[in-house]
């Protein structure tokens, strides 16, 4: 393998950004900016531990479920889940976070950078209530860089081709925790658990 190991030589490689690329990272939220995240029903949060070590979390719930607080912070609620927290974990000593906002079926994608906190109770928890459950806590971001990213990864991939999705390509979510996470289990008893029925346990 060849290895880029300098800036010069990535730059050599991929060429300079145009000038509306290189400037187009705003401090605050625009109008459009809310009206995305208002019809966004999911995010993947980017965060590090104090030594660089990385973790990638998806979010999701109804439309929405990101609060505009102000022009420069919003905040995501935190259900119930495997309570491994690692992304959390790594705010506590890393505050900077990434978030990737995507909307079904739209190629393009809005990105935050900013610092986040987490609170664990705050007034605005009255508007993140789904089908009667609080969150357990939130994550507040103050946002630094907001900006847009093109749609051509979302294309290549063909991600909201529905023709070209492929579920069974890989094995169930059953089988995979079988063989590596609840191997005393009885397989059947894992499909039953991660079937149809799977979806009316998320809030709980």
């Amino acid at each position: 393998m060849r290895e880029i190991t300098s800036a010069t030589e990535l730059r050599e490689l991929l060429g300079e950004p145009s000038q509306r690329d290189a400037t187009k990272e705003r401090p605050s939220l625009h109008e459009h900016d809310k009206a995305w995240l208002a019809a966004s029903p999911f995010c993947l949060v980017a965060t590090s531990d104090a030594d660089g070590n990385c973790d990638v979390s998806p979010k999701g719930d109804p439309a929405g479920f990101t609060l505009v607080l102000d022009d420069t912070t919003i905040a995501l609620p935190e259900r119930s889940g495997n309570r491994r927290a690692d992304g959390f974990h790594n705010i506590l000593t890393n505050p900077h976070v990434g978030l990737i906002y995507l909307i079904p079926g739209r190629g393009d994608t809005l990105r935050i950078n900013g610092r986040a906190r987490l609170v664990r109770d705050a007034a605005f928890f009255d508007e993140m209530v789904v089908k009667g459950h609080r969150p357990q806590f939130a994550l507040v971001v103050d946002i630094e860089e907001v900006f847009y990213h093109c749609s051509k990864a979302l294309l290549r991939s063909a991600l909201w081709k529905h023709e070209e999705w492929n579920p069974d390509a890989a094995p169930s979510r059953a089988r995979i925790a079988k063989s590596m996470e609840r191997k005393d289990e009885e397989l059947a008893d894992l499909e039953v658990y991660y079937g149809p029925r799977y979806a009316d346990t998320i809030y709980r």
